[in-house]
């Protein structure tokens, strides 16, 4: 992968330019992959941020405004406002324009936005595997995707042309592509990110609530277990209502099996069953070692987490 790769797409839209549309403008301009990038955003700060960082050549309050003549339309905006972003933004997509999204639900994605393609636009479901609890325009980085997973999830409307384009797009950014259908997409993420996060705005919340423990303690004392818990519940609380109500459920199912798994060791430490506690304990210290040979960790104890990547 060169630092500098040709253009893939000459106009690139971005409709929201938080976290992950600034990575992704920082990511494009960064290796040479576009030559234009123009933004939405309902906010006059966030707009203003986005040019005087740089990141875009003109920010539009009007999502419409933005799409105009552009070859790449990336929906980076929460997923409830999918479906009604795409009827609007539509009839303004030129032909041959490609349209995708960062969402962390898949299905509920194609669903909303399939009916409203027009013929000659494709469409391309798509969802860069990172993130941090930062938000806002200068949260972003350019390296944000390098070594992460995107995953592309493709539909009726989705061409193997446009496929292999974003594909490569996503590439060049530094993102290890994987194809995969919509509905396995949810069930994966479910249990390794959505479930987690639900456990840890869970966690937090309860140390917040509890009488016998004062807040200047919970702060004070957190090890480094709850540290992580902490920085992960910190995540943007519109994305995470989105996503839980729009994968309902996945995120349901791998609840359920989660509920069972933690009976069975309260069961365990009830009956002073070291031997239960320990083969499991044995168990999920192997899929640690696993994720760190895979690439997708350090062996580091950065509890305090300084430079954040946080899957999605």
């Amino acid at each position: 992968m060169s630092e500098k790769a040709s253009v893939i797409f000459p106009k690139m839209a971005l409709i929201g330019i938080g976290l992950i549309g600034s990575s992704i403008a920082r990511a494009a301009r960064k290796h040479g992959l576009v030559e234009q990038i123009v933004c939405s955003a309902r906010t006059h700060d966030t707009r203003r941020v986005a040019q005087e960082l740089k990141l875009v050549d003109q920010a539009f309050e009007q999502a419409i405004d933005a799409v105009k003549d552009a070859d790449l339309v990336i929906l980076c905006t929460p997923l409830g406002t999918y479906s009604k972003l795409a009827e609007e933004i539509a009839p303004h997509l030129k032909k041959g324009a490609l349209l995708t999204d960062v969402g962390s639900v898949k299905q509920m994605v194609v669903d909303a936005i399939e009916p409203h393609i027009p013929d000659g636009v494709d469409f391309v479901a798509a969802h860069p595997v990172a993130g941090s609890e930062k938000s806002g325009p200068a949260a972003g980085y350019a390296d944000l995707f390098r070594n992460r997973w995107l995953i592309i999830t493709p539909s009726a409307k989705s061409t193997d042309a446009a496929i292999d384009k974003l594909s490569r797009f996503w590439s060049e950014m530094g993102s290890n592509v994987e194809r995969m259908d919509p509905a396995h997409h949810d069930l994966v993420l479910a249990i390794t990110s959505h479930v987690p996060h639900l456990i840890a705005y869970n966690i937090v919340g309860t140390a917040d609530e509890l009488s016998e423990v004062t807040r200047s303690e919970v702060i004070k004392y957190s090890a480094g277990g709850f540290r992580d818990f902490t920085r992960i519940a910190a995540s943007d609380p519109t994305m995470w209502r989105d996503v839980f109500l729009n994968n309902k459920d996945a995120v349901l199912e791998m609840l359920g099996r989660f509920t069972e798994d933690l009976t069975a060791l309260q069961r365990a430490i009830r009956r002073d069953d070291g031997d239960t506690l320990f083969e499991v304990f044995t168990r999920t210290r192997a899929i640690r070692r696993q994720i760190i040979d895979a690439g997708q960790e350090t062996a580091e104890p950065d509890f305090g987490r300084a430079a954040t990547h946080e899957d999605e």
